[in-house]
């Protein structure tokens, strides 16, 4: 390489160093959502940046990694240099990794073709590890929420017995309300109909010893009318006794 070259590309490689892939702060307060950019190391965090390669949101279980792993390959191979943060999600995407396979290809340990087995089989082995750990996630979740399920349940029984053991005896009362209420309207329909039985007994009972009272004031009546009956009569008879002896006497006379 011609030394004018060879100076410039270390000149550019140093400009590269000054390149950092970082993460830049977006979202609300609570609930952040992060960009992942290639900015240049003297800017601010959430600053100025030179280009967005991805996005990561935290906020998901698996976290939701977006990542162009060629833009962040073409990063790497020229100098930039990730903070540890953005290091390990680089990684958890496989970049460094390809990255790693890059520098062997370059150097002649690798060939491209195997190099792409390679990064083809770590990929595949961790989507498998990925979809296992959301599988096992969801079980997780599922097996949680199964549980608070079924504790809401039984909380909810313990309410309703609760609530049932206190109640008993305010419903006990208002039974034996009701039933008293039910039980006054036939005291009440009776009770005319034992006054009416006890009045036509009265009645009866009256009525027969006014009756007495009737014969008894009779009797007395008949009584006093027949002895003067009797005084009447005896006088009638004595008078015609005498007429009969004269009659008798008269022809004795005249047989004499």
């Amino acid at each position: 390489m011609h030394p004018r070259w060879k100076k410039e590309n270390q000149r550019i490689k140093k400009i590269y160093k000054m390149v950092k892939l970082r993460l830049r702060r977006q979202g609300r307060k609570g609930k952040p959502f992060y960009y992942i950019v290639a900015a240049d190391a003297r800017a601010p965090r959430d600053g100025r940046f030179i280009e967005r390669i991805g996005s990561y949101n935290p906020n998901t279980n698996p976290a939701t990694i977006d990542l162009n792993l060629d833009d962040a390959v073409r990063w790497l191979g020229n100098g930039a240099v990730p903070t540890d943060t953005c290091r390990a999600i680089l990684s958890y995407k496989g970049a460094m990794y390809k990255h790693h396979l890059n520098k062997g290809v370059t150097k002649g340990a690798l060939t491209q073709e195997q190099a792409d087995e390679k990064f083809n089989t770590w990929l595949a082995e961790k989507e498998s590890k990925v979809s296992a750990k959301i599988d096992s996630i969801s079980k997780s979740a599922a097996e949680s929420a199964a549980a608070a399920h079924k504790r809401e349940e039984a909380v909810k029984l313990e309410r309703e017995k609760a609530i049932a053991e206190k109640l008993a005896p305010e419903v006990e009362a208002t039974e034996e309300t009701v039933e008293a209420t039910e039980a006054t309207p036939e005291a009440t329909e009776e009770a005319p109909a034992e006054e009416a039985t006890e009045a036509s007994t009265e009645e009866a009972v009256e009525a027969t010893e006014a009756e007495v009272t009737e014969a008894a004031t009779e009797e007395p009546a008949e009584a006093t009318e027949a002895p003067t009956e009797a005084t009447t009569e005896e006088p009638a008879a004595e008078e015609s006794a005498p007429a009969e002896e004269a009659t008798e006497e008269k022809p004795s006379e005249d047989n004499t």
